[in-house]
Parts: C-alpha cells; sequence; structure tokens
C-alpha cells in the first residue's frame, strides 16, 4: 500500500492551494480517509475527515476554508485550501486511518 502526497508549496497569505494523494494498493474510499497536519514544535492535527459513510468533519481552525473531496475514478483525495493563513503552514500528510498514511507535502504560507 502507498499513498503519494503532493501539491504543497509555499504561498502568500490569503491563497490557495490543492493538495492530492494517489492511493495505490488500497481504495481510497476502504475505510474513513483524511488529511492531518503537523506545525514545528506542535502536534499533529485533524484537518479534514471522510467517514465511511460519506459524510465530512473538518478541524475548527479550518471549517469555511478547506474543503476535503475524492474521485474515486482517480483513487484520488484531495484538499482545497483557501484564504491560506501563515499559521495553516506544516506538513499534511494524507491516510486512510488507521494503519496507512503517505510520507507528507509541506505547505509553507507567508505573511
Amino acid at each position: 500500500v502507498q499513498l503519494q502526497a503532493s501539491g504543497g508549496g509555499l504561498v502568500q497569505a490569503g491563497g490557495s492551494l490543492r493538495l492530492s494523494c494517489v492511493a495505490a494498493g488500497i481504495k481510497i474510499n476502504s475505510n474513513a480517509r483524511a488529511w492531518y497536519r503537523q506545525a514545528p514544535g506542535k502536534q499533529r492535527e485533524l484537518v479534514a475527515r471522510i467517514k465511511p459513510d460519506g459524510s465530512t468533519t473538518y478541524g475548527d481552525s479550518v471549517r469555511g476554508r478547506f474543503t476535503i473531496s475524492e474521485d474515486n475514478t482517480r483513487n484520488t483525495l484531495h484538499l482545497q485550501m483557501n484564504s491560506l493563513k501563515p499559521e495553516d503552514t506544516g506538513v499534511y500528510y494524507c491516510g486512510i486511518e488507521p494503519r496507512y498514511w503517505g510520507q507528507g507535502t509541506l505547505v509553507t504560507v507567508s505573511s
């Protein structure tokens, strides 16, 4: 099983990025799938999750700005991030909970 995240980069505050996570060896919708992030010196936190029933949950700090979605034909999970803030900076990890995780992609938001 492999999860390959991409789409991170450097963006100015107020900008947007779209992260993608391609799954191989497993169906992306085989269980709850999620994006987490870890900022320097902080614990990993949930950004967004699609539950097995298809409903979504978001972390309080990103609700209304980020959107999680998936393309089952491409076995891919996405995270659309709008109105980015410097505090969104961190490494973003995609995963199929609880067991499978990608390597992370770095998002840096400059002020």
